[in-house]
């Protein structure tokens, strides 16, 4: 099976870098003997099409390299311009916060934490069965966890695994789940429901 990604990170004196698929996925090894037929030097952002392979020590290596079609752009143009982690390490430790000065009951603190561990474990199984052609989580799953509190775990999973983050249907229903989740928390914390 061929994969389509873009050249990330590139040593052109040693003659080694990394492709990620497009779509997300792990990152494999790619060296300049894995090209096919090498018209020019790989570059940072560059298209490519490849065959994965593990490595003798499990490790996901390209193999069979073509140029694909396509501008290479930078890699800062592929890298999310949101910041996923901090977002959800603020909204956590606003959580954590409320929570320890009695503005917020503990069902709640150890809701978020708990449904955001599962949306984490949820993202990596995802990521993992989307990499090795495996029964994948439906889409549905994972924005319901996020819908009920664990969105600021999704957020740190879609972020170290690459995984989902830059499907542009699936980022719009998931920013929609984090907005509703915030308006359910804000009136049943402001309707006195959980005072």
């Amino acid at each position: 099976m061929r994969y389509v990604g873009r050249i990330g990170e590139w040593n052109d004196e040693r003659g080694f870098g990394f492709v990620t698929p497009n779509g997300g996925g792990d990152r494999a090894f790619v060296h300049i003997r894995s090209f096919e037929r090498p018209s020019s030097r790989p570059v940072p952002g560059m298209l490519i099409s490849y065959e994965l392979r593990r490595d003798e020590k499990g490790r996901f290596s390209a193999a069979g390299v073509r140029p694909a079609v396509g501008k290479p752009v930078s890699e800062a143009a592929h890298r999310t311009r949101t910041p996923r982690k901090s977002i959800a390490v603020a909204f956590l430790l606003a959580i954590a916060l409320g929570w320890l000065f009695g503005k917020l009951p503990t069902i709640v603190a150890i809701a978020y934490g708990a449904l955001s561990l599962l949306s984490v474990l949820l993202y990596g199984i995802d990521k993992s069965a989307a990499v090795n052609n495996r029964w994948r989580i439906q889409e549905s799953s994972l924005h319901l966890v996020a819908l009920l509190g664990g969105w600021p775990g999704a957020l740190v999973a879609q972020d170290v695994f690459r995984h989902k983050s830059s499907k542009a249907a699936f980022q719009n229903v998931f920013w929609a789940t984090v907005v509703f989740n915030c308006i359910g928390l804000a009136w049943l914390l402001g309707g006195g429901v959980l005072a």
